[in-house]
């Protein structure tokens, strides 16, 4: 029973990641490689993705269709809460002045944190209201592509 629930865990972490990954995020799995893309110049936006419900049906869905905009972060990283432990930790000290919230987004400009998109911004919300906050955001602290 427990090796089942585990596949089906896995297969939910796999499908996740694949899911960032095609849409163009890179996946950070640790510190080392977190502090190399924060280190980076110009603006990141780092989606905190997990294995819940609204991650799958809101977050993802919103990190997807948000950078299709005129004005988008330079870099797009995901750090995986609950799986990654070591590489969202490192991630989440960036993000001074904020609570640890998965599934978040935190925007940063040259490695300081701009601002962030809670998991009680997300929660309950539908993706186009995510996609429309994310926006917001870009067109305030984002570069026209």
């Amino acid at each position: 029973m427990s090796m089942d629930f585990n596949l089906y865990v896995n297969d939910i972490v796999r499908q996740a990641r694949e899911d960032l990954e095609q849409a163009g995020y890179e996946q950070l799995q640790t510190p080392e490689e977190v502090e190399g893309a924060l280190a980076r110049k110009g603006t990141t936006l780092v989606m905190i993705n997990s294995v819940c419900g609204c991650a799958g049906g809101v977050a993802r869905p919103a990190a997807a269709h948000a950078i299709h905009y005129d004005k988008r972060p330079d870099h797009l990283v995901t750090v995986f809460a609950g799986q990654d432990r070591e590489a969202t930790a490192k991630a989440r000290s960036y993000f001074t002045d904020y609570p640890p919230s998965s599934p978040s987004f935190a925007l940063l400009k040259d490695g300081k944190i701009c601002t962030m998109v809670e998991r009680h911004e997300i929660e309950g919300h539908d993706p186009m209201s995510v996609v429309n906050k994310l926006q917001q955001y870009f067109e305030q602290y984002c570069e026209e592509v």
